[in-house]
């Protein structure tokens, strides 16, 4: 225990923050903005990664072509941000809720409660992915804000072992999962606010990373027409205006009316009813042409 608890220590993500000493001294205000400052750190250590997150993004667009899955696999907080991520891709992209995965280690118990000693089990995370039924189209994301969690290990040794593609995501220089992955991400957030406390800047920066690989995938898979969301679903009242506002801004010149008859033809799907929209077809012929365009609308209108 000795030597791995010195190998730990110097782990920038586990060292003492020189700017945040006085922490526990200052009112609360002072408080919050020192807590801020650190912040501001992530979005500059992210952007030190932008190569090898479009890297990343055109290796998980690649492998979804051939009807691979995006999965996460992350113990404590980086599982927790794994799992959040791919909760949100099928309202808003319409995509099947098994095209992104996320695992954490111990299970869905552990997305609310501590599940002790579960990363350091390997094995644990091979038996989840046998589960899924991993196979070589299919891109596993490793998350480990140290960068040497022996699950996160497990699970891209696995991956790499049937064909899969392996991204590895972590928040130091030079990580253990980089070297058992395809394409390393390695955000250096440094010295968390709190000595070791990686919910903080590792785990801002986790979200930042996993949101631009989905996201960024999702725009490469035709789901958006310029920044606008064609593939959200319209589940609640929020969202069925939000489709109608979508289409208003493709189409602004067409009454709200008529926007609103296209898209209940085309059973709320956005996508769908732009097509009917812009070239007058039937819901079924304005869904081949859709389809013969690989979803994307800039296809179907000429503009790609």
């Amino acid at each position: 225990m000795a030597v791995q608890a010195s190998e730990i220590k110097k782990l920038r993500t586990e060292q003492r923050n020189p700017a945040t000493l006085n922490i526990d001294l200052l009112p609360t205000l002072d408080m919050v903005r020192m807590l801020n400052d650190q912040n501001r750190l992530v979005a500059d250590a992210v952007d030190e990664q932008a190569g090898q997150i479009a890297a990343a993004v055109e290796l998980i667009t690649e492998r979804m072509r051939k009807g691979g899955r995006l999965i996460y696999i992350g113990a404590g907080t980086s599982g927790r941000l794994g799992v959040m991520d791919a909760s949100e891709i099928p309202p808003t992209f319409s995509m099947p809720p098994e095209g992104v995965v996320g695992l954490i280690a111990g299970g869905d118990n552990a997305l609310r409660s501590a599940v002790e000693h579960v990363e350091d089990d390997p094995l644990a995370a091979v038996g989840q992915l046998k589960y899924l039924g991993l196979y070589q189209n299919d891109v596993v994301c490793g998350i480990a804000a140290s960068g040497r969690t022996p699950y996160v290990i497990g699970a891209l040794d696995y991956a790499r072992s049937v064909g899969a593609g392996t991204i590895s995501v972590a928040n130091n220089k030079h990580s253990e999962i980089g070297r058992h992955a395809e394409i390393a991400i390695e955000v250096d957030t440094g010295p968390e606010a709190l000595s070791g406390s990686t919910r903080l800047k590792a785990g801002t920066a986790q979200k930042m990373v996993l949101n631009l690989l989905s996201t960024a995938t999702m725009i490469q898979q035709g789901k958006t027409y310029s920044n606008l969301m064609v593939d959200v679903k319209a589940t609640n009242e929020k969202l069925q205006a939000r489709c109608l506002n979508i289409l208003q801004e493709i189409f602004p010149a067409l009454e709200r009316e008529r926007l609103a008859k296209a898209l209940e033809s085309a059973g709320g799907r956005v996508k769908l009813a732009a097509v009917i929209l812009k070239t007058g077809l039937p819901p079924e012929q304005a869904r081949a042409e859709l389809e013969r365009c690989g979803g994307h609308l800039r296809r179907v209108f000429g503009e790609a």
